[in-house]
């Protein structure tokens, strides 16, 4: 990237191009890798009693693609910042987000814990939160492009809370 954040030509495109859809790749996979053990078509979940804010089930899919995506462009831009003490901070949140964001479906769907996915939930929130601003301290479009997954997590933290609060 040039000091104005484009993207050059050449050899310097291409290499951001290719960090780019490479975050892009890796976010999803490791987002989308717990759904393997366990999801929302699961005998007990289908048993459990709807919150009213539960939205169609076809929703988490997108929106969760959606948000994968925007995260690993973000990741991808912090990646090629400059190297030095505010990346490498913003990165180990990063990855320590994602740890969270990971659990939580083992903690909701597989063991079937309502309680222990809101605590995974509920811990991932300020994780999500200093990732932001530690991408901030690095590259301001990389923090804004997680502000809807912040949004998306403070729903998902409220729909679990009513899925605890009614089952």
């Amino acid at each position: 990237m040039s000091e104005t954040g484009t993207v050059g030509a050449g050899r310097s495109g291409r290499r951001t191009i290719g960090t780019i859809v490479a975050g892009v790749v890796l976010v999803n996979l490791v987002g989308a890798a717990p759904a393997v053990l366990s999801g929302p078509g699961s005998a007990w979940f289908q048993s459990l009693a709807k919150p009213s804010i539960y939205p169609p089930g076809w929703l988490f899919g997108v929106v969760w693609t959606l948000l994968f995506t925007l995260a690993g462009v973000a990741l991808a831009l912090v990646w090629l910042a400059d190297e030095g003490r505010a990346r490498r901070v913003a990165l180990g949140l990063f990855a320590g987000q994602m740890v969270l964001n990971v659990a939580w479906t083992p903690a909701f769907f597989a063991a079937e814990n309502l309680l222990a996915g809101l605590v995974v939930i509920v811990a991932l929130w300020p994780a999500l939160l200093a990732t932001i601003v530690a991408f901030d301290r690095v590259d301001r479009r990389a923090a804004l492009l997680l502000v809807p997954y912040l949004a998306w997590v403070t729903f998902a933290a409220v729909l679990n809370y009513q899925f605890w609060r009614l089952n």
